[in-house]
């Protein structure tokens, strides 16, 4: 595939290229231009036109035709859903389902643009009137890790389209493909040339020049929190708002009084979901030691359900996506093995027929970790438990906050009472109390400390997009 700029496909202009890989079989899946600052120029004069004439759409319209894109995701999620599948290596099912599922969050961002309003002030003198509105931002760079290559794509994107922006994507360098396909389809859908653009390469290469792009307003990144300190200090340059999703390290509190077979089986399911790779998993997990052991017993049972899906064959749970990303894993269980805990599941890379191709590590559970362990301190970005004893829930909220993220929290109690003093006390964006579903798309997802700045989803992603002008009006009042 090529870069796609306003509205066409467009090699880059260097020449070079880079390889796509499958995860699961190490084959090459595709290339794509590995883009340099002359391309990111390209690519923010197209969205820098489109926006003259885009921010001035009427907001039904803007609504409209974002409506009418989200039809076009699922109409085509098949066909995307391969292409993520082909690139990341998760179960086709899975990725279909990321498709139609970030086509509700376009949805959602539609309905909030049709509320947003105008103030004005009823506290001026006869023939004065200040208004308070909202201009778009401006020009945004998006980007996006490959974990959930579309779905935070969509926080992005749909935000700033019905605020008024345009867009220029970076995808991530292992799964550029579905957003490039999706690009193509939005186009195809009615989105006029230029509104949004994608562009190939890393971050050091087209990802910096367009940080540091005098013409972007703002930066919307989601990824790792080295990078994203990086992105934030670079973006000073030019005073860019920034939007930043980063790392996670969230932990688990599970209380005596606990429903364990819930607390379980919704830990069991939000730690491995897309084998660990996500932000706001379970990573970690205190519980009180009445009941640490049957804990362990019915956690191990259920984790050991899930398998992985070898190359050609079935399973819950696909490949790891590249090596950088599976020796976070290998290295933190082998430093925990070497501390002395006990890996009660997983632990190691699966290899064999229909393996070896791919990174594979499975559900792993680490019990009696401690504080000196890597597990309990490090983002895993992977399907790695460490699970501690603790004497009090005091002492659990105590851990759980002793951290630089502040991501999510998860607290299991019967207590309600107690629950919920827990859930205020988690230093975290969102905290789940007695079970784990889906981040809504209608509440702010953000985090707290090093997990970054800013919100998404709902109306607060959209705000996160316009400017505050006030207008101030005089007029002669009629004797």
């Amino acid at each position: 595939m090529e870069m796609f700029i306003d509205g066409s496909w467009r090699a880059g202009q260097s020449g070079a290229r880079m390889e796509i890989f499958s995860p699961v079989t190490g084959a090459v899946v595709d290339t794509v231009p590995l883009g340099d600052a002359a391309d990111a120029d390209v690519a923010v004069a197209s969205a820098a036109r489109a926006m003259e004439s885009w921010k001035r759409l009427p907001m039904a319209e803007r609504v409209a035709l974002q409506k009418k894109l989200a039809q076009a995701m699922r109409d085509n999620a098949d066909a995307v859903g391969k292409v993520l599948n082909a690139e990341l290596g998760r179960p086709l099912a899975a990725c279909i389902g990321e498709i139609s599922r970030s086509a509700d969050l376009l949805d959602v961002y539609a309905e909030e643009g049709l509320r947003l309003q105008a103030t004005m002030s009823l506290g001026q003198g006869a023939g004065e009137k200040t208004i308070v509105t909202r201009d778009p931002v401006g020009v945004v760079v998006a980007i996006t890790p490959f974990n959930y290559p579309i779905t935070l794509l969509m926080f992005k994107l749909g935000a700033a389209l019905i605020a008024g922006c345009t867009v220029v994507a970076k995808p991530a360098e292992d799964t550029p493909l579905s957003t490039l396909m999706l690009a193509e389809i939005f186009h195809a859908a009615g989105l006029p040339a230029g509104v949004f653009n994608v562009v190939t390469g890393d971050g050091r290469g087209i990802g910096a020049a367009l940080i540091e792009h005098p013409v972007p307003r703002k930066v919307a990144f989601t990824g790792g929190t080295a990078a994203g300190k990086a992105i934030a200090a670079a973006a000073t340059g030019t005073l860019k708002r920034l939007t930043l999703e980063l790392g996670g390290q969230s932990a688990a509190i599970v209380c005596a009084d606990a429903d364990l077979d819930k607390a379980t089986t919704a830990i069991a399911r939000h730690g491995f979901a897309n084998t660990g790779q996500f932000c706001y998993r379970v990573n970690r997990v205190f519980v009180e030691r009445p009941v640490y052991e049957d804990f362990l017993v019915r956690l191990t049972e259920k984790a050991g359900k899930l398998t992985l899906q070898p190359e050609g064959g079935s399973g819950d749970l696909g490949p790891l996506v590249n090596e950088k990303i599976f020796a976070n894993s290998a290295l933190q269980s082998d430093d925990a093995r070497a501390r002395g805990a006990r890996i009660l599941l997983g632990g190691a890379r699966v290899t064999g027929p229909g393996y070896d191709g791919g990174f594979y590590f499975p559900p792993t559970i680490i019990a009696d970790a401690t504080q000196d362990m890597a597990v309990m301190t490090e983002e895993t970005f992977g399907p790695v438990l460490g699970i501690a004893p603790v004497d009090s829930a005091a002492e659990a909220l105590a851990l759980a906050n002793a951290s630089r993220y502040g991501l999510a929290g998860f607290v299991f109690s019967g207590d309600l009472a107690r629950g919920l003093t827990l859930a205020e006390g988690l230093e975290a964006g969102s905290v789940w109390l007695n079970d784990i579903h889906r981040s809504s798309h209608y509440v702010p997802f953000g985090g707290m400390k090093e997990s970054g700045l800013g919100r998404e989803k709902g109306r607060y992603g959209v705000e996160s997009y316009l400017e505050y002008k006030t207008m101030y009006l005089s007029y002669e009042v009629p004797e």
